[in-house]
């Protein structure tokens, strides 16, 4: 029994440090494989039995299984609390155990209160832990705890923790060290790809000339970039990358036209001629606005024309409808800022999260996908509830950073303002409101991540990375807009510098 349960947490951990490593694409059969194993023992209590007195374990068998897609439990913690309910007191020492359980609460659903009471009760002591004094805590044990309080691993931004998380193992590492170098290549290979795709992009924005047309927008290539591989950073997913960091330009300035630019008569005639999809809807625009018109129109109609040359199948509805609604989205904003009204919440963040382009990114997602079929495309005929909860989170981390200035260069009040108005508080008051707004979105995303649905694993992992890249970019203010601050560090290490 016992050369069994240190198979399994050896198992365990392996998955872990794969993961972390950015290198678990390489295994997905094998890890899922691993798993199924665990899990189909779990069903039968065995491993539940066996790994009962071991926090560390069962808090890294529990978020490990929900990562991937395993339907487990809170149950499997119930060893781990006393008759009153609460987590017994003599976890309180077992800094390890308790970070791991820390990690794991942070993949909670809607109403799973022993979750809740695991992320007070392990954030309470660890934070403890991090008041002693040096000497009571070993240095490499002490990063961990200070890294994980910062913010959760399932928060994390991907490329951005593997690098964190290759450094850390020089320090102290249980991590095989053939594994570390193979996950230190990767991370440079997948860099080299980066920066290539990078390149041939700005080549294309170059000859596209955008910028000197239309300077009134804001020129952010390379953030753009950034956002796509952030969202889907592996080297298979080369064709979303590609046309979502052209829609993440055409977005950024069709955003600053309908924000600064253009009159509301011009917006409603560029909706309308978004919406018919017809290049001879552009005849009443302005001349601005056909460039504008022009370069959606034919890059997303390339993009379809990839597809159907590949698969046969044609995703122009998809992009058309995500298109139409984004813009639908932004002419409803237009309006509140030109009547001078302010809505409440909920009426916000109904268009909001539209308006923010989850929406969008998610359809791309969906469209390049490498394993789209007919069925599946035909299946995409309404934004999937995991939607709703992702593009939100993208949209609260946005306003949470960059409202005043928005609303300073003649944008619609966001989140916090309606809030304010609404409820008649402070910006303070307002702006904790948002954040418990945020942790109701995690839970929820969490829920859909963990339901079984018909869109693959792919979708699903876009939809979660698009509030950890916005959780990474607005984390210090607004990272996009103001790119020479911390985001200019961050792409040099995540797109620039290799791994000695």
């Amino acid at each position: 029994m016992m050369c069994e349960k240190k198979e399994i947490k050896r198992q365990l951990e392996l998955i872990d440090h794969l993961q972390q490593l950015g290198v678990a694409y390489h295994f997905k059969d094998d890890i899922k494989d691993a798993l199924k194993s665990i899990y189909a023992s779990l069903s039968l209590s065995g491993i539940t039995m066996m790994l009962q007195d071991d926090l560390h374990a069962t808090s890294l068998l529990f978020r490990l299984l929900r990562e991937n897609g395993f339907t487990v439990s809170q149950d499997i913690f119930n060893s781990f609390i006393d008759e009153q309910g609460c987590f017994k007191s003599s976890l309180k020492d077992q800094t390890t155990g308790l970070l791991s359980l820390y990690e794991a609460s942070y993949l909670a659903k809607e109403g799973e209160m022993v979750l809740n009471d695991a992320m007070d009760f392990t954030t309470k002591h660890l934070q403890n832990f991090m008041e002693m004094e040096e000497s009571d805590l070993p240095p490499h044990l002490r990063e961990q705890v200070a890294h994980a309080l910062d913010l959760p691993l399932n928060w994390r931004m991907q490329r951005l923790q593997t690098r964190w998380f290759l450094e850390a193992c020089h320090k102290n590492s249980t991590v095989n060290p053939l594994l570390l170098e193979f996950a230190k290549l990767d991370f440079n290979m997948l860099q080299d790809i980066h920066k290539k795709e990078l390149s041939d992009l700005s080549r294309w924005w170059t000859n596209l000339g955008l910028p000197q047309k239309l300077p009134f927008f804001r020129d952010r290539l390379t953030e753009n970039y950034l956002w796509s591989v952030g969202w889907a950073y592996e080297a298979e997913h080369w064709s979303f990358r590609d046309i979502q960091t052209k829609a993440n330009c055409f977005i950024t300035m069709i955003d600053d036209v309908y924000d600064v630019h253009g009159t509301l008569d011009e917006l409603e005639l560029f909706t309308d001629a978004i919406d018919r999809w017809d290049v001879n809807a552009i005849d009443k625009l302005p001349e601005y606005m056909k460039i504008c018109y022009l370069a959606v129109f034919n890059t997303s109609n390339d993009a379809a024309y990839r597809v159907l040359m590949e698969k046969g199948l044609d995703i122009t509805p998809h992009l058309k409808r995500a298109w139409a609604d984004l813009c639908k989205s932004y002419l409803v904003e237009a309006k509140w800022y030109h009547q001078g009204y302010t809505p409440k919440l909920d009426e916000y963040l109904d268009n909001a999260w539209i308006s923010i382009s989850g929406p969008m990114i998610l359809s791309h997602a969906y469209c390049m996908s490498t394993e789209l079929t007919k069925e599946a495309s035909e299946s995409f005929c309404k934004y999937p509830e995991i939607s709703r909860s992702s593009c939100m989170l993208l949209r609260l981390y946005d306003d949470l950073a960059t409202s005043s200035a928005e609303i300073e260069r003649g944008d619609v009040p966001k989140s916090i303002q309606c809030c304010m108005h609404e409820r008649n508080v402070s910006e303070a008051a307002a702006r904790q409101h948002i954040k418990v707004l945020i942790k109701e979105n995690w839970r929820a995303l969490n829920g859909h991540r963990a339901a079984a649905t018909p869109f693959e694993e792919q979708f699903k992992s876009v939809a979660i990375n698009i509030p950890r890249m916005a959780q990474f970019i607005y984390q210090h203010g607004d990272g996009y807009a103001e790119a020479d601050g911390e985001t200019k560090n961050q792409v040099m290490s995540l797109l620039i510098k290799p791994i000695d």
